[in-house]
């Protein structure tokens, strides 16, 4: 029974940040339920490479999530293509570890950008197109950073932040139709990740003792709760936070 509820069969999903990480993974989980996925990165190269690894009825958008015009053609071509669009994974997103006195404005406004204003962009543009899907879905992809923050991650944390208050707001006004939730990942094995695995700012390795799991997470383990969540399984499920970080928000 469980199985038939995570059945992705036909659904089709428009994943944004897929051209690596955890939206590269939700991308390739997806397909191999049967899901028809629009692939959607400001990397078209990533995203086309990726798109011809899964099937037949996966497509590739270069699209960046923070200007508006162009999401809005990239969710016209996604529908034209797919025939409709039942989901969407807001799953694009950027980092800046720098303490807040050395923060420039600039790079504020980059983090915000992409990560919660192109969460709004995005999730905005897909309404119309989700109103006549069955069972629309909306995951978005928030941090544990947005629940337990460290120094050094003003931009980013507060970027995730909003992102967990936005998701709660649209599910309130897209309901009962529409479902929206978000995921809190925690260490993942992402390359945005990558300089963390020694150090963070020229200061020592994140210390994996914050983690009940001590390890990191991969995305695997990401796109599987990401991809309940799209699901009938999660039919009951909106405007829902789930930490999937290893133990860190609560250890």
């Amino acid at each position: 029974m469980a199985e038939e509820l995570v059945n992705m069969q036909n659904r089709r999903v428009l994943v944004t940040g897929a051209g690596s990480g955890i939206g590269a993974a939700v991308a390739r989980q997806l397909a191999r339920l049967g899901a028809r996925v629009a692939c959607l990165d400001r990397d078209g190269a990533a995203v086309t490479a990726l798109a011809e690894t899964l099937q037949a009825d996966a497509i590739a958008i270069a699209a960046d999530v923070s200007d508006g015009a162009v999401v809005a053609r990239a969710l016209a071509e996604a529908d034209e293509k797919l025939g409709g669009i039942d989901g969407v994974v807001n799953s694009a997103g950027i980092v800046s570890v720098k303490p807040v006195t050395e923060l420039s404005l600039d790079a504020w406004r980059a983090v915000i950008d992409v990560n919660l204003t192109g969460t709004f962009i995005v999730s905005q543009a897909a309404i119309p197109y989700l109103r006549r899907a069955t069972n629309p879905a909306i995951v978005n992809i928030s941090s544990a950073q947005a629940l337990s923050p460290i120094a050094g991650t003003s931009a980013y944390s507060a970027s995730k932040g909003g992102v967990l208050s936005l998701t709660r707001a649209l599910a309130a006004e897209l309901g009962p139709q529409i479902r929206v939730n978000s995921i809190c990942p925690g260490l993942i094995d992402t390359p945005m990740n990558e300089s963390l695995k020694t150090k963070a700012d020229d200061g020592p390795p994140v210390p994996l003792d914050r983690y009940a799991l001590r390890r990191w997470g991969d995305p695997d383990e990401v796109a599987a709760t990401i991809v309940f969540l799209l699901s009938s399984a999660a039919s009951y499920m909106t405007g829902a936070s789930l930490a999937v970080d290893g133990g860190r928000t609560y250890h």
